[in-house]
């Protein structure tokens, strides 16, 4: 991590809510931001922050959100999310966010991450494919 990552940073992302981004299962008239796809959107606009401030090698990932999505944002509408790093502890890092389209706004909460080696999560990851494996074969967890 660089020296540049601290407490204070921000940065603001537009997304246009397209029907990708929206809910179907109340029909066409009711196609609004799904929640799951906001916090999708909100963990990569705090990653994107981080990844000017990390080293080459590292990435993020996500470890915590907790949001509270205040109001419908409406098929076609911009989407402007703001995400401020308030805390940075190692290599944990927690985000404030607040959003809003045209009308009002949308969601507030926040969003922890967790700096980590590309390359050595990696390494975790296959030795966890493994054990999943073989733990398949044999039909036994753990």
């Amino acid at each position: 991590m660089k020296p540049t990552l601290q407490s204070g940073l921000a940065a603001a992302t537009t997304y246009t809510i397209d029907a990708e981004r929206t809910i179907d299962f109340m029909g066409d008239a009711a196609r609004v931001y799904a929640t799951p796809v906001l916090v999708r959107d909100i963990e990569v606009a705090c990653r994107d922050l981080l990844l000017a401030h990390l080293d080459p090698g590292e990435d993020s990932v996500g470890t915590r959100v907790e949001i509270d999505h205040l109001a419908a944002t409406l098929l076609g509408m911009p989407v402007t999310l703001s995400v401020r790093v308030t805390e940075v502890k190692g290599r944990a890092v927690v985000f404030e966010i607040e959003g809003h389209d045209p009308v009002e706004p949308i969601v507030r909460g926040r969003h922890a991450r967790f700096v980590v080696d590309v390359a050595k999560t990696g390494e975790r990851l296959a030795v966890k494919a493994m054990k999943a494996a073989q733990a398949g074969r044999t039909g036994q967890g753990g």
